[in-house]
C-alpha cells in the first residue's frame, strides 16, 4: 500500500508492534504477580502520586472510600483485572515492569518487520513516535528492552492516556500540535479501528495492521509493516 505525503509516522503498539498476547500473557500477569510489592515502594514520590490518583479516581467514578494502602492496592488491581485504561494504572504497571525487564526476567516482544522497518523509515528521514495507551515509561522499557535489541532510539517523541483518549479526535491534534507537524503529514498506524476513526477525523493518514490477533474493519490495512510504501 502507497502513502504518500508522509513525513511523520505515529504507531500504537499492541497489535501492531507487539503481540496483544505478549500484553495479556507476560506483561499483566507479572504485574499481578508482583503487585503487592508495591507496599515497599510508598516513599516513592512517583507511587505516592499515583497511589493518590487512584483514591480520587476510585471516589469520582465508582463512589469508593479508600482509606488505606492495601485498599489502594486491591483497587489497582481489580483495575487490572478488569484491564481499566487509567493512568494511575498505567504508571504503577510501568514501575513494576522496569524491576522485570532490568533483572531480564521479561523481554518485549516486537514483530519480525518492526525493527527493518523502523531502519528502512529512519533512513529515509521519517520522524517517529509512539502513542499507547501503556505509559510512557512501560512503552520505553518495551522498545529499550525488546527481543530486537534496544530500539528506542527510532523514537523521538512518546504519548499516552494524559495527553488523552485514544478514540478521541481532539487527542491526535493534539499530537500533530506537539510533534509540530500538519495532521496530513502524519501516518498513524493501529490495530483498534476506532483508533483509526478518531486519527482520521483529525486528518491523519491512518492504516490499520491486522497482525494474527485482528480482523480487518478499516478502509487501509496491510498484514505488516513492509506493505507500507512511503
Amino acid at each position: 500500500m502507497q502513502i504518500k505525503n508522509v513525513k511523520y509516522i505515529l504507531t500504537d503498539i499492541e497489535g501492531t508492534t507487539t503481540s496483544i498476547s505478549f500484553v495479556y500473557a507476560i506483561l499483566f500477569p507479572y504485574f499481578r504477580e508482583h503487585i503487592h510489592t508495591l507496599k515497599e515502594l510508598t516513599n516513592d514520590e512517583e507511587i505516592q502520586k499515583a497511589f493518590k490518583k487512584t483514591v480520587e479516581l476510585a471516589d469520582s467514578l465508582e463512589g469508593l472510600k479508600i482509606r488505606s494502602v492495601d485498599e489502594v492496592i486491591e483497587t489497582l488491581l481489580r483495575w487490572s483485572n478488569e484491564d481499566r485504561k487509567v493512568t494511575p494504572l498505567k504508571t504503577v504497571q510501568g514501575i513494576l515492569w522496569k524491576k522485570g525487564y532490568a533483572s531480564g526476567e521479561i523481554k518485549g516482544h516486537v514483530y519480525a518487520d518492526v525493527k527493518p522497518s523502523f531502519q528502512t523509515w529512519k533512513d529515509k528521514g521519517f520522524q517517529m513516535g509512539v502513542f499507547s495507551s501503556g505509559s510512557i515509561a512501560a512503552q520505553k522499557l518495551l522498545f529499550g528492552f525488546s527481543e530486537a535489541g534496544d530500539l528506542s532510539n527510532y523514537f523521538s517523541h512518546h504519548f499516552d492516556t494524559t495527553t488523552g483518549g485514544k478514540k478521541e479526535q481532539e487527542t491526535y491534534s493534539k499530537i500533530a500540535e506537539e510533534v509540530n507537524f500538519k495532521a496530513n503529514e502524519i501516518l498513524f498506524l493501529s490495530d483498534i479501528a476506532e483508533e483509526l476513526i478518531a486519527a482520521d477525523a483529525a486528518g491523519f493518514q491512518t492504516v490499520q495492521l491486522v497482525r494474527e490477533e485482528t480482523a480487518a474493519n478499516w478502509k487501509n490495512t496491510v498484514s505488516d509493516f513492509t506493505e507500507i510504501e512511503l
